[in-house]
């Protein structure tokens, strides 16, 4: 059996008609047996799929045929089980959710920093390194002294730095901005907020925590613990290997191995996390949806619970 083939991209450029483009994207997928979410904005694409090589390629080529997408990046990694079990292909108001509909991804994005040279950026004092990801992305990993401003969700990011974030720019000496994100996404909208608010060097890790995991060797790495993904992997290392973390079913968050050792986790119903959140009806529920996926897995098929998707949005 061939592995998996998984392709994580977006693009920031014009899209008038999301409707056909939607439909050309679902059809292109379909044919050629290809899952997972495809979100369509008129400000680009954004999204995660997974299929056979030749079904990854053949997607990817329709996309980079469509009007502004020809450069369109894609960050490529394999899996020995299907991420996904459904297509989503979905117009959304925007392909990441910042709610600031006055700044410019494109015109006004920081600048890219290669993931050669981001150590030696990240490492001078002079930099202040910020996790634009949310609070349970930057809890599983995470790098070395970067600020993690524990955001529910990406909108509440400008709220943030408009507060607090603000004030760890207050030096006597100008400072650089280094931002990160899981792919990418969420840095193009951060660093063209922070310059709309007037900070002047403001740089970002291109193709995101990905493609440092990718390119970066191990040995040389600053990065600690997992990067959380939002596909059936969970979480992924070093060389883009599956991570340690499962995902409880409940709460849709990431568990780590010392998670799953607490009395609190119970497979399918329940974590640490969320425990104290839920009634006991929710659980109850949560336990005769997880005896169903089961009974499905000895069947040899693949229940549509077992893969419903994150509570939270997507990757970034």
């Amino acid at each position: 059996m061939q592995p998996i083939r998984i392709a994580a991209l977006y693009r920031f450029a014009s899209i008038g008609d999301r409707e056909v483009v939607r439909d050309r994207l679902e059809a292109a997928c379909r044919d050629n047996d290809v899952l997972g979410t495809l979100l369509v904005a008129h400000e680009g694409l954004n999204g995660t799929i997974a299929g056979p090589a030749d079904g990854i390629a053949a997607v990817l080529a329709d996309i980079r045929s469509l009007p502004g997408f020809e450069a369109t990046e894609a960050k490529m990694s394999s899996a020995d089980s299907p991420p996904f079990h459904r297509l989503k292909v979905r117009i959304k108001a925007e392909i990441v959710t910042m709610d600031q509909p006055d700044i410019d991804p494109v015109e006004g994005v920081g600048a890219y920093v290669a993931p050669q040279d981001w150590n030696a950026l990240i490492s001078d004092p002079a930099t202040v390194v910020i996790d634009t990801r949310n609070d349970y992305e930057g809890e599983i990993g995470a790098f070395a002294g970067a600020v993690q401003p524990n955001t529910r969700t990406f909108r509440e990011f400008a709220d943030w730095f408009r507060g607090e974030g603000r004030a760890l720019l207050d030096r006597p000496e100008p400072v650089t901005v280094a931002m990160y994100c899981t792919g990418g996404i969420r840095c193009e909208k951060a660093t063209a907020f922070l310059k709309s608010e007037g900070v002047a060097d403001v740089r970002h890790l291109h193709g995101g925590i990905l493609r440092y995991l990718e390119t970066v060797p191990e040995q040389d790495s600053l990065w600690q613990g997992d990067c959380f993904v939002f596909d059936e992997r969970v979480s992924v290392g070093h060389g883009l290997s599956v991570g340690e973390h499962s995902l409880c079913r409940a709460c849709r968050m990431p568990v780590s191995a010392e998670g799953r050792a607490s009395p609190l986790f119970v497979e399918g119903v329940s974590c640490a996390r969320c425990h104290a959140d839920r009634t006991d009806a929710q659980r109850q529920g949560y336990a005769e949806r997880q005896k169903q996926v089961a009974l499905a897995e000895q069947r040899g098929e693949a229940h549509i619970a077992a893969a419903l998707p994150p509570a939270k949005p997507a990757p970034g």
